[in-house]
């Protein structure tokens, strides 16, 4: 398990061209004193904007991953037992998955409230560009500044 920086309760954070394990993030969470796990799992669907997507790919500014672990920083309130999240980038196809997050709390409540929070920050602030190509051709880029 890769420990980040700053507060332990963030237990992984990281960006990989390698396919996602929804068990290792999970796992990070996992602790005696947390009774409920908020879980997120984005995959890449077959269509977006009214159109059939084929493939897409993900790229990520170099400071991307450092503002991934920030961001799962700042998501943590007393009451988080752990937090852990990890995102694609490179080539994608249809039900790859995309990212993972996964937070742990004494209740439910908490645990499920932050692992929204941490998934819309993460897609608003760190610099993870998605390539959509479609089956008619065309392509668009999602998240660009």
């Amino acid at each position: 398990m890769t420990e980040t920086a700053g507060d332990k309760r963030v237990r992984l954070a990281q960006l990989r061209e390698t396919p996602l394990s929804v068990d290792e993030v999970l796992d990070a969470v996992r602790d005696p004193d947390a009774g409920g796990i908020g879980l997120f799992v984005g995959v890449v669907r077959q269509h977006d904007h009214n159109h059939g997507v084929t493939a897409l790919d993900y790229s990520a500014h170099p400071t991307a991953e450092s503002l991934l672990q920030q961001t799962a920083q700042q998501v943590l309130r007393e009451d988080i037992t752990a937090v852990a999240v990890t995102h694609r980038t490179g080539h994608l196809d249809i039900g790859d998955t995309a990212v993972v997050v996964a937070v742990s709390a004494a209740h439910r409540g908490p645990a499920l409230e932050v692992c929204r929070e941490l998934i819309d920050t993460l897609k608003k602030t760190v610099p993870i560009w998605k390539h959509q190509q479609f089956d008619d051709g065309s392509d668009e880029w999602v998240g660009l500044p």
